[in-house]
């Protein structure tokens, strides 16, 4: 099964359901093994509504008991049974939902995950690629001491899904949203004279290493995307840690396969950008210099890269200004069919910032293997950048 395939061949029929104005401490009891980690939200008459996933259950800071479903519920985008893995993965990556509904005659028949649309890809030519083709270079990590509470809160930060625990630069560990929500959400189970009514555990307060999943299932950069996939299936794992000799030098989850599936269907040669904006407005003007500045970036890059998208993540600082211009924190992520790159910035004013975080993303991509690989100039644009002399011929 390949690129070819629709939804029709990879949607799931077995899912579980749970009514809007329920408790969303029930949407605990939903997430069974075996089953899309997602639940349909029906009203009082059955219909579908929404959904609530896994990871809407750990981003919240409300209390589960005391919470209706609805309060948590997305609204996602719908698929058909005729369309295609390629513009399923464009409506996973574009809505921030790994698993989709799939809606027949205006009824919900069912799920398509990530998970569905990578393996079916994967069998093709397109899974003999090696993963570092795909992986997330230089991922957020955490130390084995740090609390629950900042790991989560890194996940937070950052949009991410998993962290690898370090130890004095060891990889020792990862923690997923899985882990967070068995030691969070879920009460652990106490034998005998431990049991005692009433316990209060500080769960945020427990060590990174108490709860991380060890050892850690690695790979080399040049294992191909298939066996990737299937070693994530075999282990169901969502994530591996890519490791060159002793060295963690990246990460490859479902979002990383998905990024270049959703593009294999895109006929025009482009690159394009998203902003996600947090207690910031960006005024018309500010909007015009930054796209002016991403169409520079363009044409200097489209010719190397050809399709990927830069999505720009930018929020202020609350409370804090100098002269009236917030303190803004700018990150940049970078997805192309070459790889991944990541970027961060923090300044005062929304021009200054992008503009900075703009700059090192292109001193990060001039000094990468991916474009280096592709024509030598850019080890010459790189020198030029940083003020070196070329060498004259």
């Amino acid at each position: 099964m390949a690129l070819s395939a629709t939804a029709r061949e990879v949607f799931s029929e077995k899912f579980n359901t749970v009514l809007e104005d329920d408790s969303a401490s029930r949407c605990l009891e939903g997430f069974k093994k075996g089953l899309p980690p997602v639940l349909a939200v029906l009203d009082n008459k059955s219909r579908y509504v929404g959904m609530v996933s896994r990871r809407s259950i750990l981003r919240t800071h409300l209390d589960l008991s005391r919470t209706k479903v609805k309060s948590l519920m997305s609204t996602a985008p719908e698929i058909g049974l005729g369309d295609s893995l390629s513009r399923t993965a464009y409506l996973m990556i574009h809505s921030g939902l790994r698993q989709l509904p799939v809606i027949e005659k205006g009824k919900i028949v069912g799920f398509i995950t990530d998970e569905a649309v990578i393996q079916a890809v994967v069998n093709a030519e397109w899974g003999g690629n090696p993963v570092e083709h795909v992986m997330t270079r230089a991922p957020h990590t955490m130390e084995a001491n740090r609390s629950l509470g900042a790991v989560m809160s890194l996940m937070r930060e950052f949009g991410i899904s998993h962290v690898p625990i370090m130890d004095k630069g060891r990889l020792v560990g990862i923690i997923s949203i899985q882990d967070i929500l068995k030691s969070v959400y879920f009460p652990p189970k106490r034998m005998g004279n431990q049991d005692v009514a009433g316990e209060q555990v500080d769960h945020l307060a427990l060590a990174a290493k108490a709860i991380m999943s060890a050892p850690v299932i690695t790979v080399d950069p040049k294992k191909n995307l298939r066996d990737c996939e299937e070693l994530m299936h075999n282990h169901e794992i969502s994530c591996l840690c890519v490791i060159d000799g002793e060295r963690l030098v990246g990460v490859v989850t479902k979002l990383d396969f998905l990024e270049p599936i959703s593009q294999m269907e895109t006929t025009e040669r482009r690159l394009t950008i998203q902003f996600s904006l947090k207690d910031i407005d960006i005024s018309p003007i500010q909007q015009e210099f930054m796209m002016a500045e991403f169409d520079s970036f363009v044409r200097r890059f489209q010719e190397a890269f050809q399709l990927g998208v830069l999505f720009v993540y930018m929020k202020s600082h609350r409370g804090t200004s100098l002269r009236g211009t917030p303190m803004v924190h700018c990150r940049l992520q970078f997805r192309t069919t070459r790889g991944s790159f990541f970027v961060a910035s923090e300044g005062w004013g929304v021009e200054p910032t992008f503009k900075i975080a703009l700059d090192r993303l292109e001193r990060r991509l001039l000094r990468s293997k991916e474009l280096l690989a592709y024509n030598p100039r850019f080890a010459r644009d790189y020198l030029r950048k940083i003020g070196l002399p070329q060498e004259e011929h």
